[in-house]
């Protein structure tokens, strides 16, 4: 796969995923865009270890569209143009029903899908129209396995990713003909700063004993299947959906 030039914007990429994945478009030749909200520092060191140059950093809150717009504007006009948006950014929040109380329970419902969601159909929304003007380009989507497994505590987690899987599916028939192809990739648990700020010890394994390889994916294992999508080969994927989550859930 060979990305020599191409402009990619990448939401949420200060660290974890979107970290692995700026360094894999990087070392093919990318130039890349880093969209974060607030963690400067991991933003910082995250382009320090992109290979080659161009690169950028673009600090907005996506979940505002005013600033989802504004992204979209600032990286154009540094390159003229965006081949590939991977919208990575998420969160997820504990939100268990027998818990919390109603003004928890909507906030988290707001907030995860303000994030999780509605930022990725603002910017694919804003970015396709460039592209169909372009002639074409990639839209990846960073779903979960949890949108066909259930989140029984953080259920607004789960249906916001069902809600992308979704709008990824639809947008890859609406936008087809105008060569932009849109694919999604479902991670389980993965190796990340959010894996361990959430996770208890006996959640940990659990999560381990739930795959046969009793380990987590390595952030760069997702950007590989990311990149997949975006290339040129992955053309006719458009609209599928990679699970990469060590056979933990199994769908037919």
């Amino acid at each position: 796969m060979d990305f020599k030039n191409k402009r990619v914007l990448i939401t949420g990429a200060s660290r974890g995923i979107g970290r692995a994945t700026a360094i894999a478009f990087a070392s093919k030749g990318a130039k890349v865009g880093i969209n974060f909200k607030s963690r400067t520092d991991e933003a910082e060191k995250t382009l320090a270890e992109l290979s080659g140059d161009g690169h950028g950093l673009f600090q907005y809150d996506i979940s505002k569209k005013e600033e989802a717009a504004a992204l979209i504007g600032d990286f154009i006009n540094k390159y003229d143009r965006i081949d590939v948006l991977v919208n990575n950014a998420g969160i997820a929040i504990s939100h268990n029903l027998e818990e919390v109380n109603f003004d928890d329970w909507t906030s988290a419902w707001e907030n995860t899908l303000k994030t999780n969601l509605f930022a990725a159909a603002n910017l694919s929304y804003i970015v396709a129209r460039h592209m169909i003007k372009a002639g074409g380009g990639h839209i990846v989507n960073v779903s979960s396995r949890g949108a066909f497994r259930g989140e029984p505590d953080q259920p607004a987690y789960g249906a916001s990713k069902a809600g992308l899987n979704a709008l990824s599916q639809s947008l890859a028939k609406k936008l087809a003909p105008h060569k932009i192809y849109v694919g999604v990739v479902a991670p389980g648990f993965t190796e990340t700063d959010m894996a361990t700020e959430t996770l208890t010890p006996d959640e940990r394994e659990t999560m381990l004993n739930e795959t046969p390889f009793h380990r987590m994916a390595k952030p760069k294992e997702v950007a590989h299947a990311i990149l997949f999508l975006a290339s040129d080969e992955a053309a006719y994927s458009s609209g599928s959906i990679i699970d990469v989550n060590g056979a933990s859930y199994l769908r037919s």
